[in-house]
């Protein structure tokens, strides 16, 4: 998903590129105007479409999560993937429809367009340092706490190694101390004085790097539950601002005549 929106956004550039770097003042005289320019065919189409895709991506992200109709059929994080998309290529098809030209009421609606986007980019960030299920339910404190291994009893049971080995891997996965962390080198080293084969040696290694990972998210987890919950209420008006004043644009541009292939 991400290459279609890179690969449309170049598109759109090298489309039109000679227009958007032309003076305002000079546009009407540039041979493209009539299709590049907002009211024009392929200009007002761009608006036409990114509208859609921004209305349709939040449409259904609204219908899983308050009403959970789409449960049945898809999960959570694919949606979010979806929501993401639409609600990223939408607002660069709009950006192109201004032709870079923001002025009036329609400058508030494309800057909480970018400010939607830019807290949605956040709130992706933040998404994925909680741990979820499968389906894409965020899971609780305790049931991450479940997932964990008692590396210590691995280690000594499994491979035989002394306590000071172990020490040294219980200090990497740890989400404590973190200067004080042994490299992945030095774990490396004590496996193989303590004569550990090569094939184990990778499956040691990978498994502390989850359990370091897991030991992160969890010191992490009340935290990112909370920015979380923050994200929502500076995320959702900025949307509702650019919904509402797009609906009046769309309006004025309707009483206006412009009308695209209508």
């Amino acid at each position: 998903m991400v290459s279609i929106v890179v690969l449309v956004t170049i598109y759109l550039i090298y489309n039109g590129y000679s227009y958007y770097i032309t003076p305002l003042e000079e546009r009407f005289y540039h041979p493209q105007h009539d299709w590049l320019k907002a009211s024009g065919l392929f200009g007002q189409g761009l608006g036409v479409i990114g509208t859609f895709l921004i209305l349709f991506g939040v449409f259904i992200y609204i219908l899983y999560k308050r009403y959970n109709i789409l449960g049945k059929w898809v999960r959570l994080k694919y949606l979010l993937e979806f929501h993401i998309f639409l609600c990223t290529l939408g607002p660069i098809l709009v950006l192109f429809h201004t032709t870079f030209k923001f002025g009036g009421i329609v400058s508030i609606a494309f800057w909480s367009m970018v400010a939607v986007v830019a807290s949605g980019v956040v709130g992706r960030f933040i998404y994925i340092q909680i741990p979820r299920t499968i389906e894409g339910r965020a899971l609780s404190l305790s049931e991450v706490k479940n997932m964990k291994t008692d590396i210590a009893e691995v280690l000594e049971k499994k491979y035989s190694l002394n306590p000071q080995t172990i020490q040294l891997f219980i200090n990497f996965t740890s989400a404590e101390n973190v200067s004080k962390k042994p490299s992945l080198t030095l774990l490396k080293n004590a496996l193989k004085e303590n004569n550990v084969s090569m094939e184990e040696r990778h499956s040691i290694i990978k498994k502390v790097k989850e359990e370091r990972s897991l030991s992160g998210k969890i010191a992490r987890l009340e935290t990112m539950k909370k920015w979380f919950e923050y994200w929502h209420v500076i995320h959702l008006p900025f949307a509702l601002i650019m919904l509402f004043i797009v609906i009046i644009h769309v309006i004025v541009a309707f009483t206006f005549g412009y009308k695209w292939i209508f």
